[in-house]
């Protein structure tokens, strides 16, 4: 069984409080699944199969990522609001009422009933808080992957600026038979031939 209360003493949690557990881990793993890298890779066909691959990994360390901090506020928000306290205590109330059918103190079933509400209510408004950061967090990669597919489009295909170099450089070299080392001139005509082609 898990333990609770981190330094103090060791006390298992109840099956109400693990299953609740279980199934939000499940939820949140069915809700933030990895994609296939040939999948992936269709999203981005401009980039080379390296660069999709890099944003591949990325993109799995920031799921990985996400799944361990959305499992930590959870397990955080759990301690904070008692809700496994309250879970014990609900399941504590059934062994006793399914040991009792004649019990007629229903103080203590009504105070598990409000603590549980209110522990629900917690939770779904945690959940609406963690979803909306999801959310945000989702805009923000979408913000990511616009910026670097326009910053893709907006570079010049180097190919293109030194096939305009060499044309414009043996363009002015005409005429000129000798070899050997640049001189300064040749030097300085060079280097504003590569400024004009990368404007």
């Amino acid at each position: 069984m898990d333990c609770r209360n981190g330094g103090g003493p060791v006390t298992t949690i109840g099956k109400r409080q693990s299953d609740l557990k279980k199934s939000f881990k499940l939820a949140v793993r069915s809700l933030l699944t990895t994609c296939p890298t040939q999948e992936f890779s269709k999203a981005f066909p401009k980039f080379s199969s390296v660069e999709q691959e890099h944003l591949h990994q990325l993109f799995i360390q920031v799921i990985t990522s996400l799944h361990g901090n959305i499992e930590d506020e959870f397990e955080s928000l759990c301690n904070e609001t008692q809700v496994g306290d309250a879970l014990d205590t609900v399941e504590q109330l059934v062994e006793e009422q399914s040991l009792d059918h004649l019990s007629s103190d229903r103080t203590n079933v009504m105070d598990a009933v409000h603590n549980f509400s209110a522990a629900k209510k917690a939770e779904i408004h945690y959940l609406r808080g963690l979803l909306e950061r999801a959310e945000e967090h989702n805009r923000l990669i979408q913000a990511r992957v616009d910026l670097l597919r326009n910053k893709t489009q907006e570079v010049p295909d180097i190919k293109d600026v030194i096939g305009k170099v060499v044309e414009r450089w043996n363009f002015k070299l005409q005429g000129n038979t000798k070899c050997g080392a640049l001189n300064g001139l040749q030097l300085v005509g060079l280097a504003k031939c590569i400024s004009d082609c990368s404007d």
